[in-house]
């Protein structure tokens, strides 16, 4: 897979933010919003996902939809050189709902989702095994305020 550089103008942004904020909309909605063409809107969602630009769609639950799931963050601190590594194996981990690159005090930040305190502690345990992780701290999320 390889990262071709793709230059988006203002009508590419504006399509992508509506997309950001309900992905199920209509071409022909979109089009209406955009002042564009149904075509023209079919043919940029193409040339995005065919760029990767955008790589999926997907559904998004209220925080309070599932009450009952544990969720935490996870400082990760990567050994030497190996974060390329550590990534891809870290994608691979089904506790990770979401993955960032940062700067400060860790490499990386996690976002863990599980079921069961027992899961989590599966979770954490599979992660800090990984080759090429040095350190890691995680915090329970407790609640949400915005």
């Amino acid at each position: 897979m390889s990262k071709t550089a793709v230059t988006l103008d203002s009508t590419d942004q504006r399509l992508i933010a509506l997309l950001r904020a309900n992905a199920r909309l209509p071409v022909a909605a979109l089009a209406t919003k955009l002042g564009v063409s149904r075509g023209t809107v079919t043919n940029r969602i193409a040339k995005l996902e065919g760029a990767r630009v955008i790589v999926g769609y997907a559904v998004q639950l209220r925080p309070d939809a599932r009450p009952n799931e544990i969720r935490a963050w996870m400082g990760i601190l990567v050994e030497g050189n190996q974060t390329r590594e550590v990534i891809a194996n870290l994608l691979g981990e089904p506790g990770i709902a979401t993955l960032h690159d940062t700067n400060g005090r860790w490499d990386l930040l996690a976002e863990l989702r599980a079921a069961t305190m027992a899961e989590l502690s599966q979770v954490l345990e599979r992660v800090r095994l990984l080759k090429g992780i040095r350190g890691t701290e995680t915090s329970i999320h407790l609640a949400s305020y915005r």
